[in-house]
């Protein structure tokens, strides 16, 4: 079990909300997209160090600073005398390397991987440092997509292709490591200093009236849904749900896409469409959530 979790950022759970509700641009679309792949590969990875049987501490996801410097980690993997870091690629396809550049097969330049892990690499030392350690890093790119192909790939950079990466975690789990209360005060002091929401820079602009309203279905969130009795059910798969589950769902991306608007009854019906009955939302709302106010001025948290 990890010493800390990887969670979704709040950009990523917006983005998914909204590419249903919304047209998203051909821009927006390629931007949430990348995100998704990109959690999709560090979950994959997660699977992996996961298994890890030696003595170690596993920090996923972590967003640090340090002189106004904000770096991110994908995971990181203290050992007794060693700290591994690890900057995960989702990349599918044929990539070629030179020297100054990274580019698909097509001639498509893109970000060298290299360049954040050095970076991200130069900024943790400064950080543990500051701290009072002075551990040893490693740090590798994992392509973690077993489609993935790099041409000309040298054998001195330090990249971790798919074909590699049972052979690389034999090997960790070969390491010898026996962890003592410094390693654990470093792995607590790296969570406590872990920003845990970084700025949504890449979200569109959108407002309450462009979305599209009702509940969607959890499997292939279709907005062809009928409430028949307790249950929620698709008109295109057959899914069926918990009236009570989905509705609460619901009220969740609402809460994501509009956290400073009031959640009342009136709003929420508005929002779900599927359910006629305000009374049926009301109870609903009071039972999972704490009323505030009276009448027409009640809503709840």
């Amino acid at each position: 079990m990890p010493f800390k979790a990887r969670t979704e950022s709040i950009e990523l759970k917006i983005l998914r909300i909204l590419d249903l509700q919304m047209n998203l641009t051909v821009d927006e679309q390629k931007y949430y997209l990348n995100l998704e792949k990109g959690f999709e590969g560090e979950v994959q990875f997660d699977l992996l160090t996961e298994k890890l049987q030696g003595e170690c501490f596993i920090l996923n996801d972590l967003l640090l600073e340090i002189n106004n410097t904000k770096f991110q980690i994908d995971t990181l993997i203290i050992y007794q005398e060693t700290i591994y870091l690890f900057e995960v690629k989702n990349y599918k396809g044929d990539f070629c390397y030179e020297p100054d550049s990274f580019r698909t097969i097509y001639g498509k330049e893109i970000k060298n991987p290299l360049d954040q892990l050095k970076r991200s690499k130069s900024l943790l030392r400064q950080l543990i440092q500051n701290l009072g350690y002075n551990l040893p890093i490693e740090a590798y790119v994992v392509f973690i997509n077993p489609e993935f192909t790099l041409y000309q790939a040298p054998q001195d950079q330090p990249f971790i292709f798919p074909t590699q990466l049972n052979r690389f975690m034999k090997k960790l789990d070969m390491t010898p490591s026996k962890l003592n209360r410094k390693h654990k005060k470093l792995a607590d002091q790296l969570v406590s200093l872990h920003i845990s929401e970084s700025p949504c820079t890449g979200l569109p602009t959108y407002e309450y009236k462009q979305l599209k309203k009702g509940l969607t279905c959890k499997v292939c969130h279709s907005f062809s849904m009928s409430v028949q009795g307790k249950k929620l059910v698709c008109d295109v798969c057959g899914c069926e749900e918990e009236v009570e589950s989905a509705f609460l769902r619901s009220v969740e991306e609402f809460k994501l896409l509009f956290p400073d608007q009031k959640i009342t009854t009136n709003v929420i019906h508005d929002w779900c469409k599927v359910i006629k009955s305000k009374k049926r939302i009301s109870r609903i709302l009071g039972k999972n959530f704490k009323m505030k106010g009276v009448r027409q001025w009640a809503f709840y948290e």
